[in-house]
């Protein structure tokens, strides 16, 4: 009798469930819009091109939402490097000197804060 054995992965957490044909939640939502954007697509090129055309444009416009099903690098989806590339490349600012906060520093504007608060009610009691 021969046995077998079944490779288990160390991290659990890189396992994902499927759900029909071996295929994730988020991937069956992802060919599903695909086929429902690309299909009509089809469709609407061959009318005005050749086959080869409509196929390769039906192509052009499902590829994007293919490899958002299937991307994942470090755990994260596509969209969410996306997110990241977009808030650092437009959102922050390009020059983010570093800057500290001398431990200090902020106790000596506490207590100058601290003295002017009690100068403002001082003077406010004196009226």
């Amino acid at each position: 009798m021969a046995a077998s054995y079944v490779s288990v992965p160390r991290d659990l957490t890189k396992v994902k469930s499927k759900v029909i044909f071996n295929l994730t939640k988020r991937q069956i939502i992802c060919f599903s819009v695909a086929a429902l954007i690309g299909v009509p697509s089809f469709f609407l090129i061959k009318s005005v091109a050749e086959i080869n055309v409509a196929v390769m444009g039906m192509m052009v416009v499902m590829m994007p939402i293919f490899f958002f099903a299937m991307y994942e690098k470090n755990g994260r989806p596509l969209e969410v490097y996306l997110g990241h590339f977009i808030e650092a490349v437009f959102i922050r600012p390009k020059k983010r000197p570093y800057r500290t906060d001398n431990y200090y520093a902020a106790l000596h504007r506490c207590a100058a804060a601290k003295e002017e608060v009690e100068e403002i009610v001082r003077a406010s009691v004196e009226e």
